[in-house]
């Protein structure tokens, strides 16, 4: 078969071509494997591969099994790449800093375990933006990756390499993780689907902290919805090391996403009534993405949020500082790491050191009548809507935007601050692909829902996506 037809197959597609015995295992690692080999010198989305005739016997193996009647799972035999900040057992985990350069971690963490029961096979790493600080990933181990649409643009991150990676076709599914729209920006650059799940819905480990953290989550990117879908299904579930993991059973999320949507009520956020500064064209351009909405049946409405926005932007700094900084702050104490470290991760420790305990008390009160306000919010909408980013992709080489439209941006990642909303809500959001600019870049579209609904969310994602097409447009490095 054309390696072109299989690796242009849905992910569920593929599986079923697979247990169907319609294409072997081998030879959709030869597929995969070719795609990267001729796109992955221009791009650099993967990164620390594994030999091919390795990855070719555990493929011959994995024939051999469904010839005896043994299936792992439904990703038997595929080909993927876990994010280099999340740990395979026997491949490097390097968060993109020389300083892990050589780190090779003796065991999985939860969602790769569950990917390797499923039956897939690692390749190598998706690349990150070093220790996944900032929304474009770039790092002195392995260098940029780029965007799928346009190779001198930002790929996004911290995501970005599995975002471009699946726009690609290197690979059928991909994993990433989300604290400040890790999995929600990249998606809407390279016109993939990025879903960060609730708060609980997909365990984290192995990680130092159990408790505090609650703004970093892992989830699914794909190349649709019900793809992404599938593999939050393999991921989700409860794990006893895990206190907080939702006790819930994940199977529904195999199940078809098709639902009626006559009637139900999207919030349009826009850019918060002007307070967000966005780039010229965005909010048009994914306004005019409302209309596919609108030819489902649903009812679309633009939506005043009244909250001190200012606040919660002072809130988001106190936990990112306190999450984030105190993780690299060990790594800074040490002279020979902190010279190794990037200009935005020691800002992320001296910030830390900044705050105290009451102002640490006061983000959470913060945070939680930002809460209520969403429940409010949600009385009377479904969903809410709002980009996926504040600005189309930028140049490669520059390390963020410094403005927008005008206005200053004064840190790193002020720029992403349309992500913190989802975040901090504990919700479920996804991304979806929300148009092209005027220059043909895409942008995506957040799609927030309740706490823990986050089946109704893909269910409204991939009946938006059938009815926009988007998803359907490829990169043009793959004409």
């Amino acid at each position: 078969m054309p390696h072109n037809t299989i690796t242009a197959w849905p992910a569920r597609e593929l599986s079923r071509a697979i247990h169907a015995r319609r294409v072997g295992c081998v030879e959709v690692m030869e597929a995969f494997l070719a795609q990267a080999e001729r796109l992955n010198p221009t791009f650099n989305a993967l990164v620390s591969g594994v030999h091919r005739e390795a990855l070719l016997q555990q493929a011959v193996q994995r024939d051999q099994e469904l010839s005896g009647g043994m299936s792992r799972g439904w990703m038997r035999g595929f080909p993927h790449a876990p994010k280099d900040v999340t740990s395979v057992a026997g491949l490097p985990t390097t968060q993109g800093s020389p300083i892990f350069k050589s780190h090779v971690p003796d065991s999985d963490s939860i969602v790769v375990e569950r990917m390797r029961q499923a039956g897939a096979i690692f390749i190598g790493r998706t690349n990150v933006s070093e220790f996944a600080l900032g929304s474009h990933t770039y790092n002195p181990v392995f260098g940029t990756t780029l965007n799928a649409f346009d190779k001198n643009l930002s790929a996004g991150g911290s995501s970005g390499g599995a975002a471009v990676a699946l726009a690609l076709r290197m690979v059928p599914l991909a994993d990433g993780n989300d604290m400040m729209g890790s999995l929600r920006n990249p998606a809407g650059w390279n016109n993939v689907v990025g879903f960060r799940p609730s708060y609980g819905r997909v365990p984290v480990w192995p990680v130092k902290d159990l408790f505090l953290q609650q703004l970093a989550c892992e989830g699914p990117m794909a190349r649709t919805v019900g793809d992404a879908a599938a593999l939050l299904a393999t991921m989700a579930g409860h794990d006893t090391r895990v206190p907080f993991s939702i006790k819930e059973d994940p199977g529904p999320f195999r199940q078809s996403l098709d639902w009626e949507h006559k009637g139900a009520r999207i919030g349009w956020l826009g850019d918060l009534d002007g307070y967000l500064a966005t780039e010229a064209g965005l909010i048009d351009t994914c306004a005019a993405a409302l209309k596919h909405f609108e030819s489902i049946g649903c009812v679309v409405e633009p939506v005043r949020v009244d909250f001190p926005m200012a606040q919660l932007w002072r809130a988001w700094l106190v936990f990112r500082g306190l999450l984030s900084g105190n993780v690299l702050a060990p790594l800074q104490a040490d002279a020979s790491c902190r010279a190794l470290m990037k200009a935005e991760a020691l800002w992320e420790v001296e910030a830390a050191r900044g705050y105290t305990a009451a102002d640490v008390y006061e983000a959470s009160v913060v945070r939680t009548a930002w809460y209520r306000t969403l429940g409010t919010l949600f009385e009377r909408y479904d969903f809410l809507v709002l980009p996926s980013a504040q600005v189309f992709s930028f140049n490669a080489q520059q390390a963020w935007p410094q403005d927008i439209a005008g206005r200053a941006m004064d840190t790193y990642h002020r720029w992403m601050e349309v992500t913190i909303h989802g975040t901090l809500g504990g919700g479920p959001v996804l991304s979806v692909p929300g148009g092209f600019s005027a220059n043909g870049l895409p942008i995506g579209l957040q799609i927030l829902g309740r706490a823990q609904a986050d089946l109704a969310v893909l269910r409204i994602g991939h009946a938006y996506e059938q009815a926009s097409g988007f998803s359907a447009i490829r990169s043009p490095a793959l004409t």
